[in-house]
């Protein structure tokens, strides 16, 4: 092959240049809110490092379920809200542990993510919401999870029990996905084998309810864990559920003594797991 001269060389380089400054100029800069449990949390030496992976975390307005109504008054938009639970110990934490245990370059801490704010959601291939049997997913912030999960977006949703949570969860998840079926995950299905070998999944319980080993709500119990899923006409897993256990929680307790290790073990060995799947399918 002729080899490009000099001249050719450079203005290559520089479109290239060009081309990743403009999509750097669309990425929201780090931004951190108070949150329901901390209202301040010290920044990592190397806060400002960049990554190819970082956890994003999804914010979202309260719903009719939010237990923080009338404990938080204000607006979602600048924190102390639902989307805030465990926020940020939990993220950090878990991006601690993937740097430990895979060969990504993550960044040390999370990125807060608005789907009111235009195209910034298309910069984190995994985003991550907690408690979304209580949350107010808007038809706007439907559709544009929508569109991020149809383009290759992984959306991982998390710590919801009970039925009344359920339903709240599958009534708001079908503004994005009306045509989509919440399906079990299969015991051989890649998620569960990506990097470990996932075939003995317990119910994660947050730590407020670790005596009695699960969440009840409204005299309903949320005994039993569910792995669940959204998955596209190929099968490619977009949206991956765990109802019935708190694995936030097993991630913002994991260096608490207290907190029993093999529900961390497990919290992390998933959240792994559903990263190398979503950014390898």
């Amino acid at each position: 092959m002729p080899k490009l001269s000099w001249r050719k060389n450079v203005l290559l380089v520089g479109g290239c240049l060009t081309a990743l400054s403009a999509l750097s100029a669309f990425q929201l800069p780090f931004r951190q809110f108070h949150g329901v449990e901390y209202r301040e949390f010290e920044l990592p030496e190397d806060w400002k490092d960049s990554g190819e992976w970082a956890f994003a975390r999804l914010m979202f307005p309260p719903g009719p379920n939010d237990g923080y109504r009338g404990r938080f008054d204000g607006d979602w938009r600048l924190g102390l809200s639902l989307w805030t639970q465990d926020y940020p110990r939990a993220d950090r934490h878990f991006s601690l542990a993937v740097r430990r245990l895979t060969r990504l370059h993550v960044r040390s801490v999370e990125q807060p993510v608005n789907l009111d704010e235009g195209d910034d959601v298309y910069n984190w291939p995994w985003l991550y919401a907690v408690q979304v049997g209580e949350w107010g997913l808007t038809d706007k912030q439907g559709q544009a999870l929508r569109e991020y999960c149809l383009r290759g977006g992984f959306f991982f949703a998390d710590d919801f029990h009970g039925q009344d949570e359920y339903y709240e969860f599958e009534s708001r998840i079908k503004k994005a996905f009306p045509e989509y079926n919440i399906v079990d995950i299969d015991d051989a299905d890649p998620i569960f084998h990506a990097v470990y070998d996932l075939n003995d999944r317990y119910q994660i319980p947050g730590q407020a309810h670790l005596r009695a080993g699960y969440k009840s709500n409204n005299g309903t119990s949320a005994l039993g864990a569910k792995w669940k899923a959204i998955m596209d006409e190929k099968g490619r897993i977009m949206v991956a559920i765990t109802y019935n256990s708190d694995v936030g929680d097993a991630w913002e307790y994991a260096d608490d003594p207290w907190y029993p290790e093999r529900f961390s073990d497990l919290a992390i060995r998933v959240g792994v797991n559903y990263i190398v799947y979503a950014m390898s399918h």
